[in-house]
């Protein structure tokens, strides 16, 4: 049902083969998940730093000169990111390689993004807002974000030559769907706006792939209807407090569910696109949070 919420039903914990940390899917910096949270965030924020500013520079120039080189880094780059935050990643699936390809996936927080671009090499549609914010903006456009007003259609078809230029060249795109994030509870109705440029534009070679990401636990324990607030950023929420937040709580758990590559000349049009890869979502997510989805996992990080 469209906009209904997800119940969840048994929790699902993950098999002991499908985990590359000690109990509780710790994989973080040395000592850091029993630490005072404060401490912890500390921690994490000035190994993220260190991390990330020295590597500005490089992306900066591989976009210059190596093209391919700048696809790869901030895939390397946000592995050792989720390292960090002690991520522990569970992929059903995979993305296609050596085709242009749109990953279309629901939308449950900033954390999304170092999540998403460590499961494969991809950049993302993001609203044109995130081009403003301060030192994020310039993360986002070193992977080589796309931006669009999402408030205005003939924004949208502003960026489909852009869109469509990338995707015949090769890259992965993810958009977010819903034009929001959520709670981490439902899946919000698609918009099917948000699809026409790359369907108006795009070649005949292009996949989609539908991908549907759930935060299952923290520290080892499953998370409930009532919890995954703590990790969806929605509404009117403050991006420094909940992020600070998040570092002090723990290392996470969360499965990516990738569906098969399906072309998109098998849709009639963007409603048909949007609706079907809607339904696809929602109903992975749904699994998920059950404690079900696709068989196959494989470690992510």
């Amino acid at each position: 049902m469209v906009g209904a919420e997800v119940k969840p039903g048994p929790s699902h914990q993950p098999e002991p083969a499908d985990r590359e940390a000690a109990p509780g899917g710790e994989i973080e910096l040395p000592g850091t998940s029993r630490v005072p949270g404060p401490l912890r965030a500390t921690l994490i924020l000035t190994a993220f730093m260190g991390l990330t500013l020295p590597l500005m520079p490089v992306q900066y120039l591989l976009l210059r000169v190596a093209p391919k080189g700048a696809r790869r880094l901030p895939y390397w780059y946000h592995r050792a990111v989720c390292r960090l935050l002690g991520i522990r990643l569970h992929v059903h699936g995979r993305v296609a390689e050596g085709r242009p390809v749109l990953i279309v996936a629901n939308h449950v927080s900033w954390l999304d993004i170092p999540v998403l671009s460590a499961v494969a090499p991809l950049s993302f549609i993001a609203k044109r807002e995130v081009g403003t914010w301060p030192f994020l903006s310039s993360l986002a456009r070193l992977q080589r974000t796309v931006f669009v007003d999402r408030a205005r259609r003939t924004a949208v078809d502003q960026v489909a030559d852009e869109m469509a230029g990338r995707l015949e060249a090769g890259d992965t795109l993810v958009l977010f769907a819903e034009g929001t994030s959520t709670d981490g509870n439902r899946v919000r109705p698609f918009k099917s706006a948000l699809f026409s440029a790359v369907f108006k534009e795009a070649g005949g070679d292009v996949s989609v792939q539908t991908l549907a990401l759930t935060y299952t636990h923290l520290h080892g324990i499953p998370l409930g209807r009532a919890d995954r607030h703590m990790i969806g950023w929605y509404g009117d929420m403050e991006m420094g407090d909940h992020a600070w937040a998040l570092l002090k709580s723990g290392p996470l758990d969360v499965h990516i569910s990738i569906g098969e590559p399906v072309p998109l000349t098998d849709f009639a049009s963007r409603k048909e696109l949007a609706s079907h890869t809607e339904e696809a979502v929602r109903a992975e997510v749904v699994a998920l949070l059950r404690g079900g989805g696709k068989s196959g996992s494989r470690p992510g990080s």
